[in-house]
């Protein structure tokens, strides 16, 4: 308790801090899974992409598990809704400019709204047990395929 109240003034600088954390570790993974095996097409960039925000991996459960709780506590912390916010916000612009190179669609942000409130609703569903993450992973497939095969919807 001690170390932590040396690094923290309060508890919601320590949540500042852990949900930064966690979505610095996601960006650096989805990143280095991008290196290890470069992408063959704009479309298949969203597509590693979304599979690693969907954090559907076993080895991500652990994050998976704390992002509701970082979820709960901004509905009434401004602070942490601000830092949500802003993670969403930089998350949709990347997917936004991602997807507009994929695809020639009139509304390219409409395309990565959805698809991020995808990905974050099949990790509740994987975390719950409504989806495996098998299920999950050919959901999202299946919408990634209807988006690259019908962009104006």
């Amino acid at each position: 308790m001690g170390a932590v109240q040396r690094c923290f003034r309060t508890k919601g600088e320590m949540l500042q801090f852990a949900l930064a954390h966690i979505g610095h570790q996601v960006t650096a993974r989805a990143h280095a899974r991008l290196r290890a095996a470069p992408a063959q097409s704009p479309a298949s960039t969203v597509g590693h992409l979304a599979h690693e925000i969907a954090l559907l991996k076993t080895r991500h459960r652990a994050q998976a598990r704390t992002w509701p709780a970082f979820l709960a506590a901004a509905a009434v912390d401004p602070a942490l809704a601000a830092g949500l916010r802003t993670s969403y916000t930089d998350l949709e612009t990347l997917l936004t400019d991602l997807i507009a190179d994929a695809v020639d669609t009139p509304d390219p942000a409409h395309h990565a709204h959805t698809l991020l409130a995808l990905t974050d609703g099949l990790t509740a569903h994987v975390l719950i047990g409504q989806r495996t993450p098998a299920e999950a992973e050919h959901l999202l497939h299946a919408h990634l395929s209807r988006l690259w095969a019908h962009p104006g919807e």
